[in-house]
């Protein structure tokens, strides 16, 4: 045999040997680590038995929190002393560890064992005074516990990936409409419209409050949602791109040319890839440029800006080659095909204006409702939560798409921030290994909407609101209703 070859025969025998490492759960050592952490957290955290959990510490005890940093052991008593155990008789937080989460994988020098890996995931309850226990968080962990004079102690300890978890009771406050209703006047919401999407489909559709005074709003309520609108109208571009009726990358002066820039060459490089993912150049809306009147800000295609002006132009474009208006075209391409039958660019014969809910200021102050009766691309459109839940759920489908355009749709573009991008007519929150997140908001005056989809797990959140702050309530339902991944999101636009 060479060298070389019984240098690879060492390394194999130690790489699988490596592989096999982990104990069984009738291992010895298992059943005494497990013992140990018994010890530590029921006797010890969650009993704030103080002098019982330090007697199981290193004295070069280290502990890493993803969200609390580093301490040592002087450190970390003092701060458990002072915080989780300050006043035991009016708040306890109790660790419990999942079962059959637990790892167990020895550590050897010269053959003897010095050490031992523990990894796990852990739940944790809170308790406030008489009330009831409840579950608010899950995390994973890794502990090393070593032999220190025969005796095992906690080396260092890592808590990270906390994400919050609700209980499953009935009584919790977004499953019961009572505490539902009450926190909503907590947080002065005069209406909430929500839809919960899981296993792919709508399986919830929920209305609050009214849809003006003293009138209670129907599950079928209609919203003003914003910009909830540019979703709708990339859709019904990538169907068509989808039908081979219209093309990502062909110039759009084939078809129209705005006035206010007909003499700058750059509107040649307009394109309906590059208005979906808002690279145009423009401004959002003309009539915040000095002048009222559309300008480049930025070559087309060379980085990000939010606009509605490109929209608008797509919108006209696209008018001009098919001789139709993009309410008529909608309708034959996503709405019917899609149900939506309360959902409508336009004010027309079919809006029922009993169910159409009032917007309201910060103050309570009710706006005046928009009868608009010319489709705007960007903006203004009225549906209801189940109407957009669905389409929702349709468009993490890729549904009525070619697979093709439904991977350029789902692309990343542009980038907006770290790990946040554009695709075409979504945003996407890049989760991490492969997991992502297509959403989109609406903001006007007396509206605050959004919308987000989970494809990889079937999961989402349909959120409206009428009233300038609405935005305030949405971290705690999507932390809510999506849960580790909505933490995730949350965690992205901190940043």
């Amino acid at each position: 045999m060479t060298k070389s070859s019984q240098l690879l025969l060492s390394f194999c025998s130690l790489f699988f040997s490596i592989t096999q490492a982990q104990v069984k759960n009738t291992d010895p050592l298992y059943k005494t680590i497990m013992s140990k952490d018994s010890l530590f957290f029921s006797a010890g955290y969650n009993t704030c038995n103080i002098g019982k959990m330090e007697s199981m510490l290193s004295d070069t005890f280290e502990f890493y929190h993803d969200k609390g940093g580093f301490e040592n052991k002087e450190k970390f008593i003092i701060d458990f002393k002072n915080g989780l155990c300050k006043s035991p008789e009016t708040y306890q937080l109790k660790r419990v560890l999942v079962k059959k989460s637990t790892e167990i994988y020895p550590m050897y020098k010269d053959g003897k064992i010095y050490a031992a890996i523990q990894n796990g995931d852990h739940l944790f309850y809170e308790k406030a005074g008489d009330q009831a226990e409840k579950l608010v968080g899950e995390a994973k962990f890794t502990h090393l516990w070593i032999l220190d004079n025969a005796e095992w102690k906690l080396k260092n300890s890592l808590s990270f990936n906390h994400y919050p978890k609700q209980t499953t009771d009935s009584e919790t406050m977004f499953d019961n409409d009572q505490s539902m209703q009450s926190w909503l006047k907590e947080n002065n919401i005069p209406t909430l419209g929500l839809g919960i999407i899981e296993g792919g489909k709508l399986q919830q559709v929920k209305v609050f409050g009214e849809v003006k005074k003293g009138v209670s709003a129907p599950l079928n309520a209609c919203f003003n949602v914003a910009s909830l609108t540019k979703p709708v109208t990339a859709m019904v571009a990538l169907r068509l791109v989808s039908l081979g009726k219209w093309k990502l990358d062909e110039p759009l002066d084939a078809y129209w040319t705005d006035p206010d820039i007909i003499n700058d060459p750059r509107h040649q490089k307009l394109t309906t890839r590059i208005i979906l993912s808002h690279q145009s150049g423009f401004p959002n809306w003309r009539w915040m440029n000095t002048d009222k009147k559309l300008n480049f800000q930025f070559d087309p295609g060379t980085k990000y800006q939010y606009s509605g002006e490109g929209f608008e132009y797509l919108r006209k474009a696209l008018e001009k080659k098919f001789e139709k208006t993009l309410d008529e075209l909608a309708t034959e391409l996503i709405f019917k095909p899609f149900k939506m039958n309360n959902t409508n660019y336009i004010w027309d014969q079919n809006v029922d204006e009993s169910r159409f809910v009032t917007g309201y200021n910060e103050k309570g102050v009710a706006y005046p409702i928009e009868k608009i009766k010319t489709a705007n691309a960007a903006d203004d459109l009225h549906t209801t939560v189940e109407d957009y839940g669905n389409f929702m759920v349709s468009v993490m489908k890729g549904k009525n798409l070619k697979p093709e355009v439904f991977r350029e749709m789902i692309k990343k573009q542009v980038k907006v921030k770290e790990n946040k991008y554009f695709g075409l007519g979504f945003e996407i929150y890049d989760l991490g290994n492969g997991e992502y997140v297509l959403s989109h908001g609406g903001a006007d005056q007396g509206t605050r909407c959004i919308a987000l989809v989970v494809p990889e797990s079937g999961k989402g959140i349909i959120i409206f609101t009428n009233i300038d702050d609405g935005y305030k309530v949405y971290e705690k339902l999507v932390l809510h209703y999506l849960g580790k991944e909505g933490q995730k999101i949350v965690d992205i636009e901190s940043k």
